[in-house]
């Protein structure tokens, strides 16, 4: 396995939120490989390796997308959209980390293609338990291929 390559990439524009997740994955050693990302725009650019990516592989998938649904530039819904319509990305593990426990956002998310839709937890230690929880199984239970 390439030593640069990313196994988490973190799509979240809440620097709080960001900050915990991170934290929380590297207490239990899973955040090496993390790359966190603003704005779905900067997402698709790094997804599809075009903008300030051109030069990185869209064969470098990672392991999983962490994404959130409300963000600037493109929402987490087209990015959704877009990775799971596109034959070289649909197999990416997507997990919707959201605020929005909006029914109309779940079914959507789902009839798109996503892995799994978690609600964050608004107390600090609910939250870094539903991340650990998502590190570990996306990382180290979960089958993968290349």
């Amino acid at each position: 396995m390439d030593d640069n390559r990313v196994e988490i990439l973190l799509v979240e524009d809440n620097p709080h939120d960001a900050e915990m997740t991170i934290r929380t994955l590297k207490k239990i050693n899973l955040a090496n490989r993390l790359i966190h990302l603003k704005d779905g725009a900067e997402a698709l650019d790094f997804i599809f390796a075009k903008g300030a990516y051109t030069g990185r592989s869209i064969n470098d998938r990672p392991k999983v997308i962490l994404l959130d649904i409300k963000m600037p530039k493109v929402d987490g819904i087209e990015v959704l959209r877009q990775i799971k319509s596109n034959p070289d990305t649909k197999t990416i593990p997507v997990v919707i980390m959201t605020s929005s426990k909006e029914e109309q956002d779940i079914i959507t998310s789902y009839n798109l293609g996503v892995n799994s839709y978690v609600v964050k937890p608004v107390d600090f230690d609910g939250f870094a338990k539903a991340v650990s929880e998502l590190g570990f199984y996306w990382l180290i239970t979960n089958q993968y291929t290349d």
